[in-house]
């Protein structure tokens, strides 16, 4: 099974978008999106192009190939505007020979893992920092980094498992 994982749309269509043209010429069998997908926070201006209405859409078309959980931004709210569950703090997903534990970040991460045993990669957005290392506990982290906002000096980003391995891949 092949992987698209975004994380931190925050709202942008142009930068989502383009990342499903380039996830599309790499072929995916899901799309794994790790929340804030529609608001753009507190903390941040307003992106470029903040279009909430139009991400929403463009993701209700891939509704049957999208898992997805709850950012820290993402509000019951932003669920009226999906016609796919988008609410939970973790979901897992097994491919390949990996079990997937889902989540934002803000729950979950590093410094607060999920318990143990459940998962052999714990992939998190959050930080907007793509990520990607292995800790002695035998645990894989993958994060992403944010398609919309990047932050830490990384490029705009998104993540991709083509059935063996992690990838990095920037628009």
């Amino acid at each position: 099974m092949k992987l698209l994982f975004i994380s931190d749309i925050h709202g942008v269509p142009s930068t989502l978008e383009q990342t499903l043209a380039a996830g599309a010429a790499l072929g995916y069998d899901k799309i794994v999106l790790l929340g804030d997908l529609l608001y753009h926070g507190p903390r941040n201006g307003v992106p470029n192009f903040y279009d909430p209405v139009k991400v929403a859409c463009l993701l209700n078309g891939l509704k049957d190939r999208i898992v997805a959980v709850r950012g820290n931004c993402d509000a019951e709210v932003d669920q009226l505007m999906f016609e796919f569950p988008m609410m939970g703090d973790y979901a897992l997903l097994e491919a390949g020979k990996e079990t997937f534990f889902l989540t934002h970040g803000h729950l979950f991460n590093e410094r607060k893992l999920p318990p143990l045993g459940i998962g052999t990669v714990l992939v998190h957005g959050h930080t907007h920092v793509p990520e990607l290392k292995k800790l002695d506990c035998g645990l894989t982290i993958f994060n992403p980094g944010s398609i919309s906002l990047p932050k830490g000096g990384s490029s705009r980003s998104y993540g991709y498992f083509d059935g063996e391995a992690l990838h990095h891949y920037t628009i």
